[in-house]
Parts: C-alpha cells; sequence; structure tokens
C-alpha cells in the first residue's frame, strides 16, 4: 500500500508540471476567458497605457561597467519622455550602476535581456521618506526602484534589477557556509558577543534591539530616524497609491528588505518575472501585495529568503485605520522553491483580505506551502478565499498551515522550539480580534512534509468554514486542528508515518467524509476538549480504532 501511495504521488507530481509549462502562456486580462474559473465577480484588470515614445539611458550619458554611477543619466532619460506626455526607457545590456530611480506616470522600465541594474551600496544616496513597512506607518530609506500617486507604469524586458541587499541586512552565522561566514565578517561591520550573527554597522545592530519586526516604534520624528539611517533598510519596489501597473518579463533580485512591494495599487499585474533572494536572507520575502484591488500574479518563479507571494493589508491600528483591504486577486501558474510560504496571507492583514482565486501553482522544497497568519491585535477578516490544483514536495514543516498565534519566526524555526503552542485561554472579541472564514482548497497534492495540515484558529474567535477535498498527502505527520467551527475534510488519502493521524481539538460541527488513512498504528484520530461536539466521522472508512477523549461527551462524536 504504501509503496503504491508514494508512486501515486509521484506520478501525480510529474503531470503536475507538464500541466503547468503547457498552461503557463498569459492570455489577455481583458478577455472573457481570462476570467473564466474565478469564483466571485471583479473588474478586469487594466494594463497600462504608455505612449509610443522611446529613449536611451546610454543617449544621455550612461556608462556601462559597474564603476561609474548613472543616476542622472537615469533620471534624465525619465525626464525626457515626461516631457512628451511619458514614453519608454530602454536599458541595454550591460552593467549599470545606479542610485535610487524615481518613478514617474506613464513610464515603462525596459531593461533588454543582459541588461544588470546595480544599486549603489552607498546608503547616503537613500534619503528617509514617509512610508508604510511590515504594515506600519514609519520612517525609511527610500527605495532603490521608488513611486507614489502614479498611473501608467511598467518593468518589461528580461534584465535584471539587483538590489545590493547584502551591504543592508543582518546575516545569521548558523545559515551561512564557513566560507561565506568568513566572507561576510572579512567585509567590514560588526559581529554581535556571542559572535553568530553579522551586522552591516554597530548602529544597524544597537538600533534593532527593541524592534518590532524592523521597525522602531518608539522613535517619532524624522530626526529620531536619521540616527539610525543604517538600519532602515527599504524594499527594492516600492510603488504606492498607483493604478495600472506592471511587471512584466524582468528578474527581480538580491533585495535590501522585502523586494516587490506594491501597496495601496489599483490594477496590478505580476506576470512571467523571476524574484531571488538569498535564502538566508533576513525579511527577504519575495513580492509583498499590500491592500491592494484587482491583482494577477501568474507564470513566475520565486526563489527568496521569507514569504514569497505574501497577501496583506497593513498591521494592528496603523492597518485598521487604513481600512483599505487586498481584495480581488488572481494568483495562478506559479512555482516557488525556497521560502518561508509559498501563498501567504497575513500576518499583517488588519485591514482585511477577501476574494483570492489561486491555482496551479507548484511549492518545491517551500517551508510551508499554504501559510495563513495572524496573531490577537490584529483585526480584520480573511474570507472568500478559493484555493485549487496546488502540488507541493519535500515541505520541511506543515504543508497547509493556519496559526493565529503567529510570533514573527518561520514555522521551521517554532518548531526548532519546541513547536506551536495549543492555547485554549479566551479573551474578549473586539476589533483588535482576527477572522479567518469561508476558505475552499481542493485537489492538493502534498508528497513529503513534516505535517500535512495544521489549522489553529483562537478559542473566542474559531476558524470557521474550512473545507479541504481532493487531499492526497503523505507526510510524518497528519492532521491538527485547533479551535475551529466548521471544518469538512472529504475525499482525502493519508500516507502518515506517525500513530496519530488525526488530533482534534476543541473543535465543532465538522466532518471527515470518505478518509482513508495509511498510518503504522492503531489510533487514527484523537478528540479532546470540551468545546469538541457534533463532529461527524460516519462516512469514513477509518480502518483504525478512534480515540475519544475523557472531556468529549460520546454524544458529540458521530462514529
Amino acid at each position: 500500500m504504501k509503496n503504491k501511495s508514494r508512486n501515486f504521488l509521484f506520478a501525480a507530481f510529474v503531470i503536475m508540471l507538464s500541466g503547468w509549462s503547457q498552461n503557463s502562456a498569459a492570455q489577455n486580462s481583458n478577455s472573457e476567458e481570462f476570467y473564466q474559473g474565478i469564483e466571485f465577480k471583479m473588474a478586469k484588470v487594466q494594463e497600462p497605457k504608455i505612449p509610443n515614445n522611446t529613449v536611451n539611458i546610454k543617449d544621455f550619458g550612461a556608462v556601462n561597467g559597474g564603476y561609474v554611477l548613472n543616476t542622472k543619466a537615469f533620471a534624465d532619460a525619465i525626464d525626457a519622455v515626461s516631457q512628451k506626455g511619458g514614453g519608454k526607457v530602454i536599458i541595454p545590456p550591460g552593467i549599470w550602476l545606479t542610485g535610487p530611480i524615481i518613478l514617474k506616470s506613464n513610464l515603462e522600465l525596459h531593461a533588454e535581456r543582459g541588461a544588470l541594474i546595480k544599486f549603489s551600496t552607498d546608503k547616503s544616496l537613500y534619503p528617509l521618506v514617509e512610508t508604510s513597512f511590515e504594515g506600519l506607518n514609519t520612517w525609511r530609506c527610500i527605495s532603490p526602484l521608488y513611486g507614489k500617486n502614479l498611473e501608467n507604469v511598467a518593468f518589461t524586458g528580461n534584465g535584471v534589477w539587483d538590489g545590493s541587499g547584502e551591504v543592508w541586512r543582518q546575516v545569521k552565522k548558523a545559515k551561512l557556509t564557513e566560507s561565506q561566514w568568513k566572507k561576510f565578517v572579512a567585509s567590514g561591520g560588526v559581529l554581535n558577543e556571542s559572535k553568530t550573527s553579522w551586522y552591516p554597522s554597530e548602529v544597524f545592530m544597537k538600533a534593532s534591539v527593541g524592534a518590532d519586526q524592523n521597525v522602531r516604534l518608539d522613535l517619532k520624528t524624522k530626526e529620531d530616524f536619521e540616527k539610525i539611517h543604517d538600519f532602515l533598510r527599504p524594499v527594492l519596489v516600492s510603488i504606492q497609491n498607483s493604478k495600472r501597473v506592471l511587471f512584466d518579463g524582468p528578474v527581480f533580485q538580491n533585495s535590501p528588505a522585502w523586494n516587490i512591494h506594491p501597496l495601496m495599487v489599483e490594477d496590478l499585474i505580476v506576470r512571467n518575472v523571476t524574484v531571488r533572494n538569498p535564502w538566508f536572507s533576513q525579511n527577504g520575502d519575495g513580492l509583498d501585495v499590500e491592500s491592494c484591488k484587482n491583482v494577477i500574479v501568474e507564470n513566475s518563479s520565486f526563489d527568496v529568503g521569507d514569504d514569497a507571494i505574501c497577501i496583506k493589508s497593513g498591521k494592528d491600528k496603523d492597518g485598521r485605520d487604513r481600512a483599505v483591504p487586498c481584495e480581488n486577486l488572481i494568483i495562478r501558474n506559479n512555482i516557488v522553491y525556497h521560502g518561508h510560504g509559498g501563498v501567504t496571507v497575513g500576518s499583517e492583514m488588519s485591514s482585511g483580505v477577501k476574494n483570492m482565486h489561486v491555482s496551479n501553482c507548484s511549492f518545491i522544497g517551500t517551508d510551508v506551502g499554504l501559510r495563513f497568519k495572524s496573531n490577537r491585535g490584529r483585526g480584520g477578516v480573511v474570507e472568500n478565499i478559493f484555493i485549487s490544483d496546488i502540488f507541493m514536495t519535500d515541505i520541511p514543516s506543515q504543508a497547509i498551515s493556519f496559526n493565529l498565534y503567529y510570533g514573527g519566526k518561520s514555522i521551521a524555526e517554532t518548531l526548532e522550539e519546541g513547536g506551536t503552542p495549543v492555547e485554549n485561554k479566551m479573551v474578549p472579541v473586539d476589533e483588535k480580534t482576527p477572522q479567518f472564514k469561508n476558505i475552499s482548497m481542493k485537489n492538493i497534492t502534498i508528497a513529503g512534509a513534516q505535517q500535512a495540515v495544521f489549522l489553529q484558529g483562537l478559542p473566542e474567535m474559531n476558524l470557521e468554514n474550512i473545507s479541504i477535498s481532493n487531499l492526497l498527502a503523505k507526510a510524518d505527520k497528519g492532521v491538527t486542528i485547533v479551535d475551529a467551527t466548521g471544518i469538512k475534510i472529504s475525499d482525502a488519502k493519508f500516507d502518515i508515518k506517525e500513530s496519530n493521524v488525526f488530533d482534534i481539538y476543541n473543535v465543532k460541527n465538522s466532518s471527515l467524509k470518505n478518509v482513508e488513512i495509511n498510518s503504522t498504528s492503531p489510533k487514527a484520530v484523537t478528540i479532546n476538549g470540551a468545546a469538541s461536539e457534533n463532529i461527524d466521522l460516519t462516512s469514513s472508512n477509518l480502518s483504525k480504532k478512534t480515540f475519544i477523549g475523557e472531556k468529549v461527551p460520546k454524544k458529540a462524536v458521530k462514529l
């Protein structure tokens, strides 16, 4: 039985890869066919309209080689097309060193294949600007690619945009090889007292103490932040409060913090891009779509140091005050390699996330495949999420994860420290209480994981109406469900190493239907918690014995 399951999983994964390549060609986002199969109504996503004017940065004095600063050449080229109402700026093959590039409306930056745009490591070139980072209103160094209040912006071509992130980030010794560590130490910077972390400077190291996810909440004025300028590493691409933004073709890599960060953008398209960061890069997210409306992310690949495709809408009070949800998203035909999460919602989701379609995505060696995270204090509602045809292999932690006790660490780090806590202390519900509900997942293949499914809500606000169907899972551990209502798992096959396949705690109005378990132990299901009630196991062919805790009334479970 086990060999057959493994062979079936492998065959399914091969078929998936074949299907992905056959369907990878992008359709026109204005066509009716593009939106077929989307479970909610949304407006057609509009592409930027760029005037037919073209200039080349070489015509404005740009010098190839990576040793001459070309900031003025880029600015002059952008000004030249802007004076004509907009147009295309061509970056030809070569190595082009530059400081920050300020974007304008009606602008296409076309990096031809062979072009490498390398941003300067001189931090004095990056002045502070008021912005949002980690979902909080703060001051930060201006991004290498920065724009605000724009319309019609496009990044095209097959060139490479490199953020020189190595001079901005803290690095942990445990994440490097010996030779890599020696290289960082020899480059300058400082080590902490235990010599386990490298910092770009002493200012950075001291400023990181007491920071909330890289944001200093105790500082108020620009002058306060100027004193820790070196600590305020920017995202590589920051586009805020804008309309019709397109990323199509280039490579974006080596960012100081997050890689691509669209914030409050309406009509956003990210397709055919490659997003890369070193796997050890702190907060090295791939794409953070925050408080955006009408979004397409497709046919792209991610290999990053933190979450890959991340959906956000602000953090805590700053996010709730913003009151701009992330809504109407189509995410499909993407591949994620290394990353803390393949497709992630949260943890900054205080304005809410709704109407999201995710399909035909592959997660290969990703820390977590589908990752939902939040914490008390956030507020916000995540709802109407539709996920299908997801293929995962070699997941080192949880393939599907809902964690409402997120504390800022990756799941792998949390597991190393003893696992995610199971808490049942109820607190009052208010505007700070996050909620996740009405989420559908179907046609999911998990070919190897530390745990197949982990669903943990809050006792005062359960996960609600989560359905998982047509699931094929091979993992060390099975399914944990804590503080949840309306969980439905159907038409599922589990090949699980550990003895207990289902661990259910304080779960209500839920069912397992047509579930087949291949486990090494006679204890297939454990149910505990005084709040557990109305759990239906009658239609599952559970070949192993079910265990019910002493606090659970016998009538609460239908066997």
